[in-house]
């Protein structure tokens, strides 16, 4: 299974934010979308960084309610790790497990098509072992 796949299901949405937003009017996206993380572009419109919850609350443990204030440039984790459509979903996972990230942008062409979480990940995984098993009870049936 592959990303494209994954993205198949989900759908190709990103969410955005501008460097000169503010880490409130970020926090209010994730929360109006029910997202854990959005895209981060620059004056240019060029994918900047992307500013997760994680983000939001190690800003808000150190800083208090002014991070709410704050540039989400000031926060945003940059630059970001990335995959492509063509990855494998074990592939994607172990990138997202070694940089300790729940949200992994997808690129192709250097063009952003959408974002995967851990849970859109896990997701897939799932339905694609209960489905082996699935099969596996069908032919353990034939044959019984």
């Amino acid at each position: 299974m592959h990303i494209s796949d994954v993205l198949r299901g989900k759908g190709h949405e990103v969410v955005k934010v501008r460097t000169t937003d503010t880490v409130q009017a970020a926090v209010r996206k994730l929360s109006e979308h029910r997202i854990g993380a959005v895209v981060v572009e620059d004056a240019w419109m060029r994918n900047a960084g992307i500013f997760s919850e994680r983000d939001f609350v190690n800003a808000t443990a150190e800083y208090g309610a002014e991070a709410l204030l704050f540039k989400v440039e000031r926060l945003m984790s940059s630059p970001m790790v990335t995959c492509r459509p063509t990855d494998k979903v074990e592939t994607a996972l172990a990138a997202m497990t070694l940089a300790k990230i729940r949200h992994l942008p997808v690129e192709e062409n250097s063009r952003l098509i959408g974002i995967v979480s851990i849970g859109d990940l896990v997701k897939n995984r799932l339905d694609e072992k209960a489905l082996e098993a699935n099969v596996l009870l069908d032919i353990a049936r034939l044959h019984a």
